[in-house]
């Protein structure tokens, strides 16, 4: 199943990209594991170019792309991640540590608002049913 989320618009990855001095950047290649399913997670990424797909026990459940994230249910829950994170291009992130993402979160309410609001249509789809 394709669900890129478009996770937030053009003037959000900007104002984050503006963040990325505080924070750090990660590049991955194509095919590489950014986070790995049952193992601890490391951070809350953002997608600031190239492609990712999400893989349950060895099934794609998803894409995303620029603007996305993911991460974030494994640190909001102190739980090992769900899901392996893929990059399926040049893969490029933002990463916030997972100690520091209540501060980010809490100083900057427009971001936590819109990250509800994706988390929101999130469940919505994954509460579809198909049969």
């Amino acid at each position: 199943m394709q669900l890129g989320y478009a996770a937030v618009e053009a003037s959000t990855v900007n104002y984050v990209e503006a963040l990325a001095h505080s924070f750090e950047e990660e590049v991955f290649a194509e095919g590489q594991r950014v986070i790995r399913q049952d193992v601890t997670g490391g951070g809350f990424y953002v997608i600031l170019d190239g492609d990712a797909k999400i893989v349950i026990d060895g099934q794609e459940r998803a894409r995303l792309s620029r603007g996305d994230f993911f991460g974030e249910i494994s640190i909001l829950t102190d739980e090992a991640p769900t899901a392996d994170v893929i990059a399926t291009s040049l893969l490029r992130c933002l990463i916030i540590p997972d100690n520091e993402l209540k501060a980010f979160l809490l100083n900057q309410p427009s971001v936590m608002y819109r990250m509800l609001q994706i988390e929101a249509r999130r469940l919505r789809a994954a509460n579809v049913w198909n049969g």
